[in-house]
This record gives structure tokens, C-alpha cells and sequence, in this order.
């Protein structure tokens, strides 16, 4: 048996003006053939357990190519062709074959195709035809098509948020696989699409609403010929469509399927209401510091780089500098202000211009450490990556007590080794300033005394009304009221 392994992988955030390019894949993961499991054969992440489960049945892998990018602003036409075109051509050349392994996100947005995924799954399925089994993975982030599970036979999304089962999912996926081409299973897939967004704060699996969702959802693995149910909490930040929350069931009827499904539907529905969250301003989270267990943990949502923003909102910074006596961290991305502080020594003291998105902070800093900003990470965190490239990193500190991490490259703080790795102490800190919502609580939750989310301006504040979405589908709760 023959299985290849293919995969575009993006979060697109519709309401940034900057696009992402073929370079934001180069600078993340644009990998060919051996390359992937290198690169990802002991990860925790969903091709890790892809790799783990074909190896032990003895299934030749085929890698092809898997490309993920930090998220961003809608891709580029140029970029969303060159990346089809080796998606078709690779597994064209390869052609027969028993199986193929897909890793969408499920939020990837182009130029040319709003359903980015359901797009390339389509092309995939016309290129393949249909006895051949295509099974993947879904990140829960998804705005999740008709087109894509069309498309496939089965889609898997993660269980967690922060996403510290990726592994495991992939195992399930490609056990899916497996037993499908063993003829064991033949999997019968349906979605069901709610009237509901999920709010983006309330999305934390280890805290209600959701945990009591999960198990409910869970239950239904115990009936016989149930294969799998995938909760799609959903990516406000996308004006697609298929913007919203969702359920996917496998099973072995689709009647059984859709019986699930709609059951899932209304026990969303019955607590609409838990699912849309409070929202903490800038002001109320600054006054209410000294109250919170240190460290605190604080988690500016609206600069959320995990949802594409750009991690330069300077909001949180000139609140705690205004404070004047909190040892606080914040990482910012801005590449000039590196270039300003590598041109001066360790220990000097110079004013510093930090760029925000339209916005400005100048103070005066002293040096404390240039690094090359790569660092690796070897527990299970959100993403599931182990090589992290931050670029030229600076970390510098203030009169008022402030750290602040100026990057040459967008990261999403999903490893505790990114403080660590430029000698940033953590537990020496009153506030760590996370640019994120829930992901970020897989690695710093550890080792702080509490957790705060801001609401935040920016591209990914809470609210998600406050966005002016055309093409979402209507009613759709909280957008609009529903019975």
C-alpha cells in the first residue's frame, strides 16, 4: 500500500490589508518530500502521528509537500497557484496510489478562491477520482465548507485549544486510513453547519462552555459504526461564507450522521448564550494588576498573532509603562527597531522608537541582549511545531521597569522556550503580555499565577460584530438574534 502525504496549511485573516506571499511560506514551512519527515516524524503535531501510524502498518509513505505560513492576510493569487500547481503535479507524478493524507487548516482564504480549502481538495478529488480514500486533519480554528467534506472522506479536527493533541489526532486520522483501505470501514461523512459563531474567548476547551461541549459531543463515539465527531468552533476573523461554528460526524451511515449532527446542533443552540463571553477592557485588566497572583498572564486579544494580526499593537506596552513600577514583558514585532539596537552595544543606553501598527513609542532603553532567534520546543504546545526562526531578536528593558522583545519575524508565543532562549526570566516578571487568546496558555499557563484576556483593539478583537463581514451566512448568532 501507498499513501502520500500533501498539504497547504493557512489561517487567513480577511480583514488585514497586508496579503501573505510565497516568502511568509519560506519563512515558515515550505517542505518537499523527505524533508517533512524530518522535519516532523517526532513533532508533536498531526504529520508526526500521520508518519507514526502508516510506518507501523507497514504503509509506504509518499511526502509530497507541506506548506504553512504564520497567519495572515488573505494569499496571494501568484502564491495559491505556485502552491495548487505542487500540490497537483506532486501527486500526479506519483500517481497510483492506494491513499492520500491532507492537512488543510480549514481557515485559508486566496485571492482567487474565498474556500481556499475546499478548492484544493476539490482539485485533488477531480485529479484522483473517486475510489481513492482522501483523509486529513482539520485544525478547530476552521471555517469549514460543503466543498471540503465533499471533497474527502473524512476530516479529523483537534480536540483541544490550545491545540496540544495534534499528534493524536493525526494517529487517528491515519488510523482511519488504514482501516478504510483494509476495507474494515467505509466512512460516510457529514457537517453540520450551526447558525452560531462561537465568540474567539470562549473557546478555551479547558474551561466552560466548552468543556461541557466536548464531553457531550464525546458520548457519541460510544454507539457502534460512530468513527469520529469534530467540533469546528470556527475563525471569526474570515468573511467567508462559511464563517462560523460547525460539527462534522464520520460514521458508517449518514443517517447516523446527520441523527448526531443535528443533535450536537441543538445542544449548541439551547445555550447560545454561554458561547458569546464578557469582554475585559484595557482599563479594567490594568487596575484590577494588583488583585492577580504574579505572574499574570495577559493576553491581548485583539494583536492576537495566532489569528493573523500583525504583533505589533503597542497598546499594552503604554499601559504598563504608564504604571511605572510593573515588571512587565511584552514581544514586539518590528524589525527597525532591531536593526537600532544591534548597531549598539550590550549594557548602552540609547532612545528607542518602538513601531506599532500607526502608532509610536519612544523611550529611553537599555541593551540587555541580541540573539539569532532560533529556538526549539519539545512538549506539546499549540501548533505542535519543534523549530521556531524569530529572526534577529533585541531584548531591552526600560526605566519603568518594562522588557521588551523586538523580533525581525512574526511568531506566535506558543513556546515558553521563546522568553527562555534570550535569557528572559519569566517568574521575574508581574505580567507577561501574551499577543494572543487561548493559545498561548499551553505555555505560559505553567508558570504564571493567573490568567487575564484584554479586550483589546485590533484585527482579532473579541468582538467579532464589530467586523463588517459580507459574505458570512444569515442568521447567525450573535450577529443576529435566533429563536
Amino acid at each position: 500500500m501507498k499513501v502520500a502525504i500533501v498539504g497547504i496549511y493557512h489561517e487567513s485573516n480577511t480583514f488585514l490589508p497586508k496579503p501573505t506571499a510565497l516568502d511568509d511560506f519560506k519563512n515558515g514551512h515550505l517542505l518537499k518530500g523527505d524533508s517533512i519527515i524530518e522535519e516532523y516524524e517526532k513533532a508533536h503535531h498531526e504529520l508526526g502521528g500521520i508518519i507514526e501510524v502508516l510506518k507501523i502498518n507497514d504503509i509506504e509513505i509518499i511526502p509530497l509537500i507541506y506548506a504553512e505560513a504564520t497567519p495572515g492576510g488573505v494569499i496571494t493569487a501568484d502564491t495559491y497557484d505556485y502552491l495548487l500547481n505542487e500540490v497537483i503535479s506532486s501527486v500526479q507524478n506519483v500517481l497510483p496510489v492506494d491513499g492520500i493524507m491532507v492537512v488543510p487548516h480549514g481557515a485559508g482564504v486566496s485571492q482567487k478562491y474565498r474556500d481556499m480549502d475546499g478548492h484544493w481538495l476539490s482539485e485533488l478529488r477531480k485529479l484522483v477520482g473517486n475510489d481513492i480514500p482522501i483523509i486529513g486533519t482539520l485544525d478547530p480554528h476552521a471555517n469549514v465548507s460543503k466543498l471540503m467534506v465533499n471533497a474527502t472522506n473524512a476530516l479529523v479536527a483537534y480536540k483541544t485549544n490550545p491545540h496540544v493533541d495534534q499528534r493524536a489526532v493525526g494517529k487517528e486520522a491515519a488510523k482511519i486510513m488504514v482501516d478504510t483501505l483494509a476495507k474494515r470501514i467505509i466512512p460516510k461523512q457529514v457537517i453540520r453547519q450551526f447558525p452560531l459563531a462561537i465568540s474567539i474567548e470562549q473557546q478555551y476547551t479547558s474551561a466552560e462552555p466548552c468543556i461541557s461541549l466536548y464531553q457531550y459531543v464525546h458520548n457519541f463515539l460510544k454507539e457502534d459504526g460512530v468513527i469520529s465527531v469534530s467540533v469546528i468552533l470556527g475563525f471569526p476573523y474570515a468573511d467567508v461564507a462559511e464563517m462560523g461554528s460547525a460539527v462534522i460526524i464520520v460514521a458508517d451511515s449518514e443517517e447516523k450522521a446527520n441523527r448526531i449532527a443535528l443533535n450536537v446542533e441543538e445542544y449548541v443552540l439551547n445555550r447560545k448564550h454561554d458561547f458569546v463571553g464578557d469582554k475585559k477592557s484595557v482599563e479594567e485588566v490594568l487596575a484590577e494588576i494588583p488583585q492577580h497572583e504574579k505572574p499574570i498572564l495577559m493576553l491581548d486579544m485583539g494583536d492576537n498573532i495566532g489569528g493573523g494580526s500583525p504583533g505589533n499593537s503597542l497598546v499594552l506596552l503604554k499601559g504598563l509603562e504608564e504604571l511605572g513600577n510593573t515588571r512587565s514583558f511584552v514581544a514586539i514585532y518590528d524589525p527597525e527597531a532591531v536593526k537600532i539596537c544591534a548597531a549598539n552595544s550590550l549594557g548602552s543606553t540609547f532612545q528607542l522608537t518602538i513601531n506599532g501598527d500607526g502608532d509610536t513609542y519612544e523611550t529611553e532603553v537599555t541593551l540587555v541582549n541580541i540573539v539569532s532567534g532560533k529556538f526549539t520546543e519539545s512538549t506539546p504546545r499549540h501548533g505542535g511545531q519543534v523549530n521556531y526562526d524569530m529572526g534577529k531578536t533585541a531584548v531591552v528593558k526600560t526605566k519603568n521597569k518594562s522588557t521588551i522583545m523586538l523580533t525581525s519575524l512574526r511568531i506566535p508565543p506558543f513556546s515558553l522556550q521563546q522568553l527562555l532562549s534570550a535569557g528572559v526570566e519569566p517568574l521575574m516578571q508581574d505580567v507577561i503580555v501574551a499577543k494572543g487568546v487561548n493559545a498561548p496558555i499551553a505555555a505560559y499557563g505553567p508558570v504564571c499565577g493567573s490568567i487575564v484576556q484584554v479586550n483589546t483593539p485590533g484585527y482579532t478583537q473579541a468582538d467579532m460584530t464589530l467586523f463588517e463581514h459580507k459574505y458570512r451566512r444569515k442568521p447567525l448568532f450573535p450577529f443576529e438574534n435566533i429563536a
